[in-house]
């Protein structure tokens, strides 16, 4: 059965003349959570530049607690001071970021990212500190302390780093205008990137939907275009066009780790978002935990290790995220990469369906064969094949549902060979969670 989906398109906002095509780089929190350095930046970020910048890969981004100057792992330490300014800004720790000192704060970080071609992106917990709140700190371009703001009633309930804001309050949005990265304070530094938690799925209060229209105005008036990342989710599907009206990607579920049920269920979420995939706005699918993760992160059941995903999975993975089109971030320490993890992140052909392939959807489903496509702009056509067995299964699809014209070519992505259509029928037989990416053309 075929999924029908509507052709109609959002009409465009000024945000989205960011990130036109999905966001690629690297996200420190799969190897390191909340204890990310200088220096295993700058080294991921060198590897990014000679290996993966070539590929459309620019983005670094510094996950959580960046502030905290003890964190040393992806447990939160609770109710810990944490660096902060005069004006209820937290600052990077000096102890693990030591370019910024002396009030520095990112800018030196992110002119080296910059000078290597990059692009620098930080994490960041919506409201307004505990620890400001608690000693009632000014708030800059505003009569406003810290507490005439705070809605202390809206807490996260994994971290205690901070307390929600208060929309309707005098002084909130100037809070937010000092504050963000994506406003003057963080504009000033060279952020290219904001990824703002706990706020397009709280766990104690849903969506957050006044919080993110602060962000979004303080984003348009600091003068400096950034990409606007939500999280965690899963993102209510029922806000889709408020999501596309006011950020460049929200995430579709919440931490998404190597196990084999998680990928599986990616399969129903990305169907669900397809129809609110376009240029500058993403439904995000979450990390590619690959390579080696873990170092220093304890989350998805497991320490320092190697993916648990077979390379039948891993190809299954980039296969969906690409025909997706959700954002790509690599969430494994990159100097540790061997051939075949570099080989899975440099595929030009697989990346061109990431970076071109338009109206992506499902095509069918019949148990756990799946099928999705998306079209390039040359008239070809893209195909996914998956197998979400647990046993080998062999795929039949007409291509006539396709609706090209004369001898069709068929060509595997992956493998870069072209393969046997007869009868305009193609036939694949896959392994267990294995899938194929097959681009389809027509003679003229």
């Amino acid at each position: 059965m075929t999924t029908l989906i509507s052709s109609a398109r959002p009409q465009p906002q000024a945000h989205h003349r960011v990130a036109v095509t999905p966001p690629m780089g690297w996200n420190s929190w799969d190897c390191y959570g909340a204890s990310v350095t200088e220096l295993e930046v700058l080294g991921n970020a060198q590897y990014l530049a000679e290996h993966l910048k070539p590929f459309g890969w620019e983005y670094v981004v510094v996950d959580i607690q960046w502030y905290e100057p003890e964190a040393n792992s992806s447990v939160y330490r609770p109710f810990v001071p944490l660096e902060m300014d005069a004006y209820s800004r937290l600052m990077p720790s000096t102890r693990r970021f030591p370019s910024a000192a002396d009030g520095a704060g990112f800018k030196p970080l992110a002119d080296e990212l910059h000078r290597l071609g990059l692009k620098f992106g930080i994490h960041i917990m919506r409201g307004i500190p505990r620890q400001a709140v608690h000693a009632n700190t000014p708030i800059l371009g505003t009569n406003a302390r810290a507490r005439d703001i705070a809605h202390p009633n809206s807490i996260c309930p994994w971290n205690t780093d901070m307390y929600g804001v208060d929309a309707t309050k005098e002084g909130a949005q100037a809070y937010y205008d000092s504050l963000f990265p994506l406003f003057q304070l963080y504009a000033s530094w060279g952020v290219d990137f904001v990824k703002v938690d706990d706020i397009a799925a709280s766990r104690l209060y849903h969506f957050h939907p006044a919080e993110i229209e602060l962000i979004r105005r303080a984003i348009d008036r600091c003068g400096r275009e950034m990409v606007l990342s939500l999280s965690p989710g899963p993102a209510p599907v029922e806000h889709a066009q408020f999501l596309v009206d006011h950020a460049n990607m929200w995430r579709l579920t919440d931490d998404y780790w190597d196990h084999w049920d998680m990928l599986y269920a990616m399969f129903e979420r990305c169907d669900a978002w397809s129809a609110y995939v376009g240029s500058g706005h993403w439904p995000d699918c979450d990390m590619l935990p690959l390579g080696r993760i873990g170092l220093r992160s304890v989350d998805g059941g497991g320490r320092d290790r190697l993916t648990r995903f077979t390379p039948d999975e891993q190809r299954t993975m980039m296969t969906l995220w690409c025909l997706f089109r959700s954002p790509l971030m690599f969430g494994g320490e990159l100097r540790d990469n061997d051939e075949a993890t570099l080989a899975l992140l440099t595929n030009m052909d697989v990346l061109a369906v990431h970076r071109h392939g338009e109206r992506p959807r499902q095509l069918c489903r019949e148990g756990d064969l799946v099928v999705w496509t998306s079209d390039m702009p040359d008239g070809q056509v893209n195909l996914g094949l998956f197998n979400l067995y647990d046993r080998a299964e062999t795929i039949v699809f007409p291509l006539a549902e396709l609706g090209l014209h004369g001898t069709l070519h068929a060509s595997d992505l992956w493998v870069g060979q072209p393969m046997n259509v007869e009868r305009d029928v193609l036939s694949v037989h896959l392994e267990p969670h294995a899938s194929c990416l097959v681009q389809i053309s027509g003679d003229p």
